[in-house]
């Protein structure tokens, strides 16, 4: 197969992927609002049902904020852009550009299979656009200039594919134990904590 012919340079590609996220996640901010004129029972009941809505917004804000770090530190070194890579960042933003969609889903209906699935699969298929990506730069050095990578390129590589792997195998564990399997979603905070110490140290 031919190399793919580079097609120039990846800031306007960049900027696109600020915007698409700082949109995204603006769509992100949940309806937190409690009628007027409520009883003080009906007022404790309003704030009761707004409850899951915060817990949602945090942790989809964690999401892509840590994939908008990881894209950018992707790119940092990038000095050329062929179309597998303006393909797959498009891929990418088009993910990231329905996540409202599924945080809606697990803000209101957090307790149903479908919400919690097809967060997951949103997620991991943005993690895996990611990780495609980070792959074929490594194999592609020579659309890369000579500074170093920001993160190592084998524990990014590992961060990334963790990610995925982790809300992949939610997406049949939800379907088996019902909606608490998010809570394996918590593995992921010590596994970066870990795979960030061993970049320190490798450093």
């Amino acid at each position: 197969m031919r190399k793919p012919t580079p097609e120039g340079g990846p800031e306007r590609l960049v900027t696109l992927a600020d915007g698409v996220s700082a949109i995204a996640v603006t769509l992100l901010v949940p309806d937190l609002s409690v009628p007027r004129g409520l009883s003080p029972e009906e007022y404790h009941d309003a704030l009761r049902e707004l409850v899951p809505n915060p817990g949602a917004y945090a942790i989809s804000m964690v999401v892509p904020a840590g994939f908008w770090r990881e894209h950018r530190a992707i790119f940092r070194t990038v000095r050329q852009v062929d179309g597998q890579v303006i393909s797959l960042t498009v891929l990418g933003l088009g993910i990231a550009a329905l996540l409202p969609f599924p945080t809606a889903l697990v803000s209101e209906y957090g307790d149903e299979h479908v919400s919690v699935v097809v967060y997951s699969a949103a997620v991991a298929g943005l993690g895996g656009v990611h990780l495609i990506l980070a792959v074929l730069f490594a194999r592609r050095p020579r659309l890369c200039g000579d500074a170093a990578p920001v993160r190592d390129e084998e524990l990014s590589i590992a961060d990334l594919g963790s990610t995925v792997a982790v809300f992949l195998v939610t997406i049949p564990l939800v379907l088996a134990v019902g909606p608490a399997a998010v809570w394996r979603w918590l593995v992921l905070a010590p596994l970066t904590v870990w795979l960030g110490r061993r970049e320190s140290a490798a450093r």
